[in-house]
């Protein structure tokens, strides 16, 4: 009788750890890309980007061109763009990253650019309006920096990048416009 009590023991014992491992494996499933992130696949594509960069004590100014090819990162979280254009400054490249930060409900960008310049900042969308804040250093003086992008349709955004010592007095540096590149259509097969 001893043996068949633990026999029922022991096998009661394993179904709980197998119950228990099965549980565990439910919790570890990968997780999946929400709502908010989901928003950010407006800027997958290919965009072309003009604009002028206004007075300022930081940059020449002037008209400047260039085009972003943004494309999903690996697991559907982050939309990772390339950037290369022209401007006062000559030539230029860009890499940038846009998420989700679900535990601060804020939206994030990462980016550097080829003049050594990098920078982080968190955004808020209201509808059409995107707004994304940072902190930034420049010859040791700290500046507030604001990029306010308005999606007008489908396939076009216009935007602008202030700086403030203070936060609360704002000057433009550059503004602009972006257009998502046609997709090209394929070429038709050959025939047999």
């Amino acid at each position: 009788m001893k043996h068949v009590r633990l026999a029922i023991l022991l096998a009661s014992g394993l179904l709980l750890a197998t119950a228990g491992l099965q549980a565990e494996e439910k919790k570890m499933e990968a997780p999946k890309p929400g709502p908010e992130v989901k928003k950010l696949g407006y800027f997958v594509g290919t965009w072309n980007t003009a604009g002028e960069i206004k007075q300022n004590p930081f940059m020449p100014v002037g008209k400047f061109t260039g085009t972003s090819k943004c494309e999903w990162f690996p697991g559907g979280f982050h939309v990772v763009c390339r950037d290369n254009g022209k401007g006062p400054m000559g030539a230029m490249q860009g890499l940038g990253i846009m998420a989700y930060n679900a535990e601060d409900k804020v939206y994030t960008y990462m980016g550097a650019d080829s003049t050594g310049m990098s920078t982080s900042a968190k955004g808020n969308v209201d509808g059409n309006n995107w707004v994304y804040t940072s902190e930034d250093k420049m010859g040791g003086k700290t500046f507030h920096g604001r990029y306010s992008m308005v999606t007008a349709s489908p396939d076009s955004y216009t935007y602008k990048y202030e700086m403030s010592e203070d936060g609360t007095n704002w000057m433009t540096l550059m503004e602009g416009k972006s257009t998502k590149a046609a997709k090209k259509a394929a070429a038709p097969a050959e025939k047999k």
